[in-house]
């Protein structure tokens, strides 16, 4: 793809990624992994018996997103919602050692820190089993996170909406940050989870994965014909800048307002997980666009990003000395 971004320019983008700054709100979660060997069948179940030999605790959710921001050496801060729990004061602890501001973490009492645990064993997912309320957030919380954005406004190259559909985003918050983001004149970006894309109008860019573009459109997309259809539809039925679907080992489609189609090829050389891909997609794109980018130029880079993380086990982000690396290496070849 050096004919959209060659080296000398992409690496021009990644090297004003730590003045670039990247606010991301959302679901902000923690990602619990334990890991084991299985040598046997349950006499009790036809289940296997793991045993375990190590646990972890990693940022998910839309903390992942800032995570691959803060990774690629970008500025980032977060607003979100977690409870008064143990994974909670996990959580904000972690954020402070990374020197990232926790004034807009705000402290739900009546409702647990979201937490996903996944049981791997010999690099392959057992199973997985989530804690969580997905009851909408207060109209506290809401205020308050408005306020925080409000006060971190300036210096912001992109806004990140990272939606995984637990409680905190309502039309009247997305609304609100689309208010604050217009007038700034802010890139916003979305991660959507919701099915009924009308709750993101008018935002810059949304990223579905094929499934979720199916769930908007209320219809399957067999072939490239529904998918160009299925993208010019959603642009102009929802007032999107652009449009980049991942389409996992298809690479991705950019659509953009002005009716151009880009279709990105995948980079990844080896697939061993695909958890947080879609947030270091996000991630990586809007850090891009704060770093000057266009959209097809932070769609590449992106994509590049991507093609690193799947090929780690786990909730693991990329880092900007893989990312040059990688984009080199790739362009070599």
């Amino acid at each position: 793809m050096n004919d959209i971004v060659n080296s000398e320019r992409a690496l021009d983008i990644i090297s004003r990624f730590h003045s670039a700054k990247v606010l991301i709100v959302g679901d902000i979660m923690v990602d619990h992994f334990i890991w084991g060997k299985v040598n046997r069948i349950s006499p009790e179940a036809p289940v296997p018996v793991v045993k375990v030999t190590s646990e972890s605790l990693l940022l998910g959710g839309c903390a992942n997103v800032l995570n691959n921001v803060f990774s690629m050496g970008g500025k980032s801060v977060v607003s979100g919602i977690v409870g008064s729990d143990a994974m909670g004061n996990w959580l904000i602890g972690k954020l402070k050692e990374m020197n990232i501001d926790t004034a807009g973490v705000i402290i739900e009492n009546e409702r647990p820190t979201v937490v996903k645990t996944r049981i791997i064993a010999h690099s392959q997912q057992v199973v997985r089993f989530d804690r969580e309320d997905k009851r909408p957030i207060s109209g506290d919380s809401l205020r308050r996170i408005l306020e925080y954005i409000k006060s971190m406004e300036d210096g912001l190259g992109a806004v990140v909406i990272s939606d995984y559909n637990k409680g905190v985003f309502s039309q009247e918050l997305i609304k609100g940050i689309r208010d604050i983001t217009a007038k700034k004149g802010i890139t916003l970006c979305i991660d959507p989870k919701q099915s009924d894309f009308s709750i993101y109008r008018g935002c810059d860019l949304i990223t579905p994965n094929h499934h979720e573009m199916e769930q908007a459109l209320g219809m399957e997309l067999d072939n490239d014909d529904d998918i160009i259809q299925g993208g010019r539809r959603l642009i102009g039925e929802f007032d999107f800048a652009a449009l980049l679907l991942t389409r996992g080992e298809e690479g991705m489609t950019l659509f953009e307002r002005d009716g151009s189609i880009t279709h990105i090829p995948t980079v990844a050389r080896d697939v061993f997980d695909v958890t947080g891909a879609g947030d270091t997609v996000i991630g990586v794109f809007a850090l891009c666009i704060a770093a000057g980018a266009t959209f097809k130029e932070a769609s590449v880079l992106a994509n590049h990003a991507a093609g690193i993380v799947v090929g780690k086990v786990g909730t693991a982000p990329a880092y900007q000395n893989e990312l040059k690396k990688h984009y080199e290496q790739t362009n070599r070849s």
